[in-house]
């Protein structure tokens, strides 16, 4: 078996202003990084509005594409911009989850990254914000779910900024476990253990400001993998945010680029107890871009070895 990169061209015209950290830039270093590696390239396909429907309501879309400007950008909300081809960009985005839950649960590849942008994890049910439009993982989930007839999928996000969107869009999924650590204090301000969600289907980890690998081993370790473990899903899906390196501008978490390979190669162990390797991750944070190419490579070299 084998990695299958999924992306598209039409992510890199998501244009955001000048000085933005979400920019055009961070997919053109992780595709460069990428580059050599022995990866099955397959193009996204574009999300079909019922897609983007099992998450977000008709009225959020219409609202979305009322937004999109003809020219030069317009702010939606107080850091998320779109440009001319954003809404393309979002549809391929949402396309590359949907397509790479197909191919994992099909068989043609043992597992999968999702190469795309803009990032997803902060998009909720009926607001875009965080650099956000569309709910990438939650919409993978509800995919594998709703789809492919799957009963346990897992989420687990360790971007640096709680994924609130996720959250939000599977509080009442009986059937999802959402795991998440993210440094607190933080922007978006959420994530705290006592959001739980409807079912006790959501285990939120806050990490302290300044504290690194080890610390993060420790919450995994003894909360993060039990929960997994005892669930048994039948997928896992990882939101791939990589900015809590230690080099990274927008937090303040001391990860190394080697903690990430640390991370991934655990949640292939674990999916290999429990799916048959079964996993699909998608891009969200990182903003440094160094350490996003370097950190992102690193996370699919793991993913690799696991799917030989």
């Amino acid at each position: 078996m084998t990695t299958a990169l999924i992306t598209h061209a039409d992510c890199l015209n998501h244009v955001t202003p000048d000085g933005h950290p979400e920019r055009v830039a961070r997919l053109e270093h992780i595709l460069h990084a990428l580059e050599p590696l022995d990866l099955k390239r397959v193009t996204a396909p574009m999300a079909a509005e019922d897609d983007i429907l099992r998450i977000h309501p008709a009225g959020y879309l219409d609202g979305l594409r009322n937004s999109l400007p003809s020219e030069g950008w317009r702010q939606i909300d107080g850091d998320t911009f779109m440009s001319p081809g954003s809404l393309d960009a979002a549809f391929r985005a949402a396309g590359a989850a949907v397509r790479a839950v197909d191919m994992v649960l099909g068989g043609d590849v043992g597992n999968a990254f999702a190469a795309v942008r803009p990032p997803g994890h902060h998009a909720e049910t009926d607001t875009a914000m965080g650099f956000c439009l569309f709910g990438n993982a939650a919409l993978a989930a509800k995919h594998a779910l709703d789809h492919h007839g799957l009963s346990r999928v897992a989420v687990v996000d360790f971007d640096v900024h709680h994924g609130n969107g996720t959250q939000d869009l599977l509080w009442d999924e009986a059937r999802a476990l959402v795991i998440t650590s993210q440094q607190m204090p933080l922007w978006p301000g959420s994530g705290r253990p006592d959001e739980d969600g409807a079912h006790n289907n959501i285990l939120n980890m806050p990490l302290a400001p300044g504290s690194g690998g080890a610390e993060m081993k420790a919450a995994y370790e003894t909360q993060a993998f039990p929960r997994l473990r005892a669930f048994q899903p039948e997928l896992i899906i990882i939101s791939a945010g990589f900015d809590a390196h230690q080099d990274d501008p927008l937090a303040n978490l001391n990860w190394s680029t080697g903690d990430f390979a640390w991370i991934t190669a655990e949640l292939c162990k674990i999916a290999n107890e429990t799916c048959s390797g079964r996993i699909v991750s998608t891009l969200e944070g990182g903003y440094d871009l160094n350490a996003l190419s370097a950190a992102t490579k690193a996370h699919v070299e793991e993913l690799m070895k696991a799917a030989e």
